[in-house]
Order: structure tokens, then C-alpha cells, then sequence
């Protein structure tokens, strides 16, 4: 019986209905299964989503959504071998498929570990408070709460397991869930990792549903609550962003389109070079890998006009050893593209393209396989094509040929390179290979305003770098114009974009009852008992500890210069102090603090366990001998850790407002300091 692809909606696998298509194999043409274009309630599937998987997620906090990331990660792993073994019939090598399943999975962990520059709360506190009154009882700040909607990830059929783990790694630590239709003809593979995600339990109910089927209708029910990405083509996109419910509802919308990506052969990077024969591996590789199928492929290799043979003769030497065939033949480095529909069309993009720009390299109608038969897989050889002038011949920078195809292209200068990379009028990643610092500044300030990522390639970075095609998690994916003009990933950034900023004005003391954060000027709460005699559980956000007062000497300025070995001339000379801001000898700004320290710090063992650093500091008014200083340490805010072994202490780290004033009560230092403290209960 042929198997049929399946959604998962509202907590249960459905087959969809009606309008059949098949989905094939990429390497054999055999049936892989049966896909239907419809059959599902999207409205149903939203308000199921609203109602069950975002309150499980918003009730959440960071670090319990983050934990969910790295169980759902580990699971996957350890199941990882089931799909390389799907993955090869989309026409993916071991190394294509790398990417996309191990990838995708990597991306799960680096946002689980992410939850750590977040809060124990289910909302962020972000950046510094505002004053707004002089006499600092007015004030602002700015929170994000996860919004009360869907993430809606419509996705490209080339990365069918990594389009969608970097997309809800990060939703899901926001605190949305999300519906992902992926392109029907690899869902697939999509299907198989979902069913793992589902079987494993790890996510509550509703946090995440899939469409296999063609998707048509799904952005009728969306509201202003929601977010939509799309990964694709630009011209599907531009489609999609014009939908007039997104415009109605004004939901947010996040494009990720292919584009025209170039890289750049450096002046200095000549024949014999190491960044010369980098240019000509990374070419190849962005050529070959995935059979050129990515969104981040190198489609524009632009090159010094006296360098155009060499790169010609070069490239086609390191292509001529990619053996191309079935992915899991020995020694096959490039596989099929997904699908003979896709064949078709890249055949077409580039007989169009030919018609300006010759075909150096390559054949579209041959290609020597191993292991495969070309009449019925999606087989094709890599080509190169050249474009002697690229500002006459400007289909090059305009029709993109989404497969192992790239065009060589001359430059002049420096300037002129720029320029034609600015052609693709907007791209996700360009890159350059120089080893003259100057270059690659030039370059890199030069074509900023036209690409999302700039990767600059030399014998410096070789060994460690992911190279021209990968986004990286932390890093910002996406570009302007043609790329789409969005932004995914991108670490802290990446999970606002699933959450609502909204400012906030009041007293310091609301503001911090709202966020949970200590704000200067609000109500501070004194005990009897120190601070660090107490675990973390028992300490209060505006606990504050008023220390004893201290004269400062000279004695002191002298012995903290000798013991520190700071000289500095406005600590210990009295006489150059002329035409200075001083007038006399200065305490060390570091004394003061350590002083502070001095008088805050209860010595006697308990709940504190040690130091854990200084977040920030700044000293605001000199102290001279003869000033008295005094200190208020105020419990700012509260951090717990997770334990990492049964053996592990049960901890947190508590963030202190170090207050350290003058005799007429002026601030002459302020910081925040951090400290480990152990919890009571150490389950």
C-alpha cells in the first residue's frame, strides 16, 4: 500500500484531501509516497494553537523553555541515523545532509543554551532604565512578553529538517508555538523528524502542528498577533507579503528569499596564494553542495579582470574530481537535485542566461554518474558560465539558476567589485578571500548596505570557518531587497521578533515590582539580618544592607598604590597636577570598590559561595582624603542556576547594586556585582 504524507493538526496525524500528487524519490524516481493539496481547518488549527500550545509556552519561563530545547535536541540526536537515511533520497550526500539534520538539530542546542542571557521569568527586561524626571521618581523601561499567537513558518523544499529546527528554536524559547509547511515534495522528511518531536512529549500540547500539503488558505485566519516567515523564492514571497490579511492585521512578516550571492577574488589574492586557491575550493563547494540548492550558494564569482583564466581554468580543474551520482555510492561528493519539476526549470534558467553569458564548463544535457541512472533521477553536472561584461550583460544579476551553477565575472578595481555585487540588488551573503586587512575593510563597509552577512576569507580563519554558505545561529540570516529584507536567528535578537516590546512608565518602585529588577529610587527594604547570611530563596528583590562609614587618607591612597603597583600620577604626585580635572590627590577608583567590598562583605562562612564578577561600574566623582564614604548593597536581582550533576550545589546567582556615596550623600561609585549563592533546598 503506498504510503500517504500526513499533518499533524490539533494533536492528531490526518491524512489531507483533495488534489493527489507524487512524491518521488530524487535519485531513482521511485514513489515515495502520496501527497494531498488540502483537507485541513486552518482556522481551527490556529485558535488550537492560541489556546493550548501558547498558554503551556507563555506560563513558561526562559529557562524551563530553554531546558525543553536541549531534551528535544537529545532526542533527535539519538534518532539522527533515521533520517540521514530519508535525507538521501531527496538527492542529499552525507555531507549535505549534515548540515540539514545535524544542523538543524545544533540549532536547538544553541538556543537552549541561549536561555542562559535570559531571565527565570517568562518575559525580558530589556537594556537600562530611562529617567525621565529630574528628581528620579518618574522613570521608564522597556519588557517583552511572548505575543499571544502562532508562529506560521512556510518553508523551501531544500533544507527540510534545518528550515524548520532554526525557525522554532527560536519561537519556542520566545514562547510561541508554531505551524511549519514545509515545500510538499521533501516533507517527507519534515514528517519524520515532527513524529519524533511528537512521540518524545517533550513540548506541551499545541506548541507545534505541520502541513504537508500545499498550504493554500493558511494565511486567511491570521491576526495581529501572529508572526509569518517564509523561506523561498523571492517572487513567492513578494506574493505572500502582499496577502491582504498580513496588511489587514498588519502581522509581522519575515522573507528569506534566494538570491544572487557573489564572492569576491581579493587583488592580492593571486595564482599561488592561499586565499586564491581558497576562493577556488570555496566556489566549488558552494557549487556542489546540496547541488547548489541553497539560498546562501555563491551564484556570482566576480574576480580581477587579469585573474579570469586562471579562475576559469582552476575551477573547472577542482570540479572536474567531484564525482556526481547516487549520495550513497562511495566517493560521491555532489547528489541530485530534489526533484525532475526542478531539473526542468534549471535547464530553462540557464539556457536564458546562456544566451548572454557562455557556458565554460559543464554540459546540461550529459553528466557521467555513479551509480545512477540519469533518465530517472534529477541529475545534472555543475556549470560554469562567463560573463565578459557584466554592466552590459545584466541577466546575470537578475535571473538566479537555483542549482550548481555560478558565473564568473571581471572587475577592474576594488570599487567596480562592489558595484557588482550591489547588482543582485540585495543578497543574503557575499564574501571575499584577501589577506590585506585594507581589502576586506573597504569591502566589507563598501557592500554592507546589500547583504545580509559579509564573510571575509583568509589563511587566518581557513582551518575554523563554516564557510560562505552557513548561517550561523547567533548571527543574523536573512538581507535587504531581493533577500527578502528580513532577519532569523540572530541570537537575543531572533527571539524579539516572536515577542511584544511595550515601554513601560511609573515610580522606580512600580517599575520594579513589574519587572522584578531593582530600578535606583525605589522603596528599599532594610533587615536586621545581613544579606549574606541568607540563601537565595530568603533574599527579596530591594533588600538593602547600609554599611558602616569610612574616612579615606592619604595613608589609604599610598598603601593602595603600593599594594597594586598603581602609580598613577593624579594618585601619588601632587605636583603634576596641574591643568588636570583634581584638585589634590585622588583615591584610586579600584579602592573605592575594593573598600566597599571591605565594608559590605559579611566574612564568616555561609550561603554565599564566592564572587562571580562584575557586571558593570563606573566611578562618578573623585574622593579625596579627608571625604567619608558609605555603602548601599541593595539585591538587584536574582538568577537561578540549574544543577548540573546530583552531586552539583543548588545555587543561583544574586546581581547586587553597589552604592558607594560621599558624606552629603552623592554617588561617588556605582556597579553591580554578582555573587553565587546557595539555595536552601538542595533537590
Amino acid at each position: 500500500m503506498t504510503a500517504v504524507l500526513q499533518n499533524y493538526a490539533m494533536g492528531q496525524w490526518t491524512p489531507g484531501s483533495g488534489k493527489e500528487s507524487e512524491i518521488v524519490d530524487a535519485v531513482t524516481g521511485d514513489l515515495i509516497c502520496l501527497a494531498y493539496s488540502g483537507g485541513l481547518d486552518f482556522n481551527a488549527m490556529m485558535e488550537f494553537a492560541r489556546a493550548k500550545g501558547n498558554k503551556a509556552l507563555r506560563k513558561m519561563t526562559f529557562q524551563e523553555r530553554g531546558r525543553m530545547l536541549k531534551a528535544l535536541a537529545l532526542h533527535l540526536q539519538a534518532r539522527k541515523e533515521d533520517f540521514y537515511k530519508l535525507s538521501y533520497r531527496t538527492g542529499a550526500t552525507r555531507a549535505d545532509s549534515w548540515v540539514d539534520i545535524e544542523g538543524g538539530i545544533g540549532n536547538l542546542f544553541a538556543y537552549a543554551s541561549l536561555r542562559k542571557q535570559f531571565p527565570d521569568k517568562p518575559y525580558f527586561v530589556e537594556d537600562e532604565p530611562v529617567g525621565l524626571s529630574k528628581g528620579g521618581t518618574f522613570m521608564g523601561h522597556h519588557i517583552l512578553v511572548p505575543k499571544e499567537g502562532v508562529a506560521v513558518h512556510i518553508n523551501a523544499y531544500n533544507f527540510p529538517v534545518w528550515g524548520m529546527l532554526e525557525k522554532i528554536a527560536v519561537n519556542l524559547l520566545a514562547g510561541m508555538p508554531a505551524i511549519v509547511k514545509p515545500a510538499p515534495i521533501t516533507a517527507f522528511l519534515t514528517e519524520a523528524v515532527v513524529r519524533e518531536i511528537i512521540a518524545s512529549n517533550i513540548l506541551p500540547e499545541g506548541a507545534l502542528q505541520l502541513v504537508t500539503g500545499t498550504g493554500e488558505g493558511i494565511l486567511d485566519h491570521v491576526t495581529y498577533q501572529d508572526v509569518v516567515t517564509f523561506t523561498g523564492s523571492a517572487h513567492t514571497g513578494r506574493l505572500l507579503k502582499a496577502h491582504p490579511r498580513l496588511i489587514q492585521e498588519a502581522v509581522p512578516f519575515t522573507m528569506e528569499a534566494d538570491s544572487l550571492n557573489s564572492s569576491v577574488l581579493g587583488e592580492d589574492a593571486v595564482p599561488g596564494t592561499f586565499e586564491f586557491d581558497l576562493f577556488i575550493k570555496e566556489i566549488r563547494k558552494e557549487i556542489t553542495a546540496k547541488a547548489g540548492q541553497k539560498c546562501t550558494a555563491i551564484r556570482r564569482a566576480i574576480v580581477p579582470e587579469k585573474l579570469v583564466e586562471d579562475v576559469q581554468i582552476a575551477l573547472g580543474k577542482e570540479l572536474s574530481k567531484t564525482a556526481i551520482g547516487d549520495p550513497q555510492a562511495e566517493g560521491v561528493r555532489m547528489g541530485a537535485l530534489v526533484g525532475r519539476e526542478q531539473l526542468k526549470k534549471l535547464r530553462e534558467q540557464v539556457k536564458e542566461l546562456a544566451k548572454q553569458t557562455p557556458i565554460v564548463y559543464g554540459d546540461l544535457d550529459k553528466v557521467n554518474l555513479v551509480g545512477a541512472d540519469q533518465e530517472k533521477g534529477a541529475f545534472i553536472s555543475p556549470i560554469v558560465m562567463l560573463n565578459p561584461e557584466p554592466f552590459r550583460y545584466t541577466d546575470t544579476h537578475e535571473v538566479e539558476a537555483f542549482g550548481p551553477v555560478a558565473t564568473i565575472m571581471p572587475y577592474k578595481h576594488l570599487n567596480e567589485a562592489i558595484e557588482l555585487t550591489k547588482m543582485g540588488k540585495g543578497s543574503l551573503v557575499s564574501s571575499i578571500a584577501t589577506a590585506d586587512p585594507e581589502i576586506a575593510q573597504q569591502f566589507a563597509i563598501g557592500a554592507a548596505t546589500h547583504h545580509g552577512r559579509i564573510l571575509v576569507l583568509d589563511n587566518a580563519c581557513a582551518k575554523e570557518s563554516t564557510g560562505h554558505g552557513s548561517p550561523m545561529p547567533m548571527l543574523t540570516h536573512g538581507g535587504p531587497g531581493r533577500a527578502g529584507g528580513g532577519e532569523e536567528m540572530g541570537g537575543v535578537r531572533g527571539v524579539k521578533h516572536f515577542m511584544q516590546r511595550t515601554a513601560i512608565q511609573g515610580s522606580p518602585s512600580m517599575i520594579t515590582a513589574i519587572t522584578g529588577v531593582y530600578q535606583q529610587g525605589a522603596k528599599q527594604i532594610e533587615k536586621d539580618v545581613h544579606p549574606f547570611r541568607k540563601h537565595f530563596e530568603e533574599l527579596e528583590i530591594s533588600e538593602t544592607w547600609v554599611t558602616h562609614r569610612h574616612t579615606v587618607t592619604e595613608s589609604d591612597i599610598t598603601n593602595f598604590a603600593n599594594v597594586s603597583g598603581d602609580h598613577f600620577y593624579a594618585h601619588v604626585d601632587a605636583t603634576s597636577l596641574e591643568g588636570t580635572l583634581f584638585t589634590g590627590r585622588v583615591a584610586h577608583g579600584y579602592y573605592i570598590l575594593s573598600k566597599a567590598a571591605g565594608m559590605f562583605v559579611d566574612p564568616k562562612k555561609g550561603p554565599v559561595l564566592l564572587n562571580y564578577g562584575l557586571e558593570s561600574c563606573r566611578f562618578t566623582k573623585p574622593v579625596y582624603p579627608g571625604m567619608t564614604i558609605g555603602v548601599k548593597l541593595t539585591v538587584k536581582e536574582k538568577v537561578a542556576q540549574e544543577k548540573r550533576s546530583e552531586e552539583d550545589v543548588a545555587k543561583g546567582i544574586v546581581k547586587w547594586l553597589v552604592d558607594v556615596t560621599d558624606e552629603i550623600g552623592e554617588t561617588v561609585a556605582i556597579a553591580t556585582i554578582m555573587t553565587m549563592v546557595r539555595k536552601m533546598n538542595q533537590e
